[in-house]
Parts: structure tokens; sequence; C-alpha cells
């Protein structure tokens, strides 16, 4: 299958594909050639595309994926490959909205901001 992964900066990956696994809101979803249509939304978390040179694996920041004639398309609001997430910034990221989290437990804004840092920091190390 054909599978199109655009965030706003950057076209992260054009190519054919034979499994993608993400996430969306309702968890995780995995799609295989001819898979039936599908619109969702995406939540925080990481993406694996099962590529004819290798998984690649990658960060995302929520968006949406739709599948339709055998093409997944997922647009994310933000998106970095493992070999692109500047760990140290991440790192500072993660402390920055554990302290959020801390001072305002109900504060979502911040929970985001904890799940976007963990899932960058736990994409770069699986790399």
């Amino acid at each position: 299958m054909q599978v199109e992964l655009v965030s706003p900066e950057a076209v992260l990956f054009s190519g054919e594909c034979s499994q993608v696994v993400t996430r969306t809101v309702d968890g995780d979803i995995a799609f295989l050639d001819h898979h039936a249509a599908f619109i969702g939304a995406l939540d925080i978390g990481q993406t694996q595309l099962w590529a004819s040179d290798g998984i690649v694996t990658l960060a995302l920041n929520r968006g949406f994926v739709e599948v339709s004639n055998n093409v997944v398309t997922i647009l994310s609001d933000a998106a970095y490959a493992a070999d692109e997430i500047d760990v140290a910034a991440a790192q500072a990221d993660l402390e920055a909205a554990q302290a959020g989290v801390a001072a305002d437990v109900d504060d979502d804004e911040a929970k985001a901001a904890l799940a976007w840092a963990q899932t960058r920091i736990a994409v770069a190390g699986a790399a």
C-alpha cells in the first residue's frame, strides 16, 4: 500500500509499506494492504511503517489518518523520525511538563506536553 506521512514542516515519508501501526484517540490500529476505508483522529504516540528497507519509527503529535483505495494518508500536527529527535530538548520539555502536571494535575496542556516529551524520548531510544 502507498503511505504518505505529512506534517506542516515536511513530507516525512512517501512510499510503499506492507503495514502501518499508529495510535488513534481510540487506541492503536494497524493497517495492511487493502484495508477497509477508515478515517480517524490521531493521539500523541508512536507510528511504525514497515517499508521495503526496514521499519521506520516516528513520534506523532496528534493529527488524522485516512485509508482509502489502498493509500494510507497521515497528517500530523508535528512528527519526527527517530533519528531527527533532539533528545536533550525532549528531556528539557519532559522536566517542564512534569513540573506543570505537579503544579496542577488537571492541566490538560501539561499532560499533553508530558505525553509528547515521553513519546519523543521513547522513539529516539528505539532508534
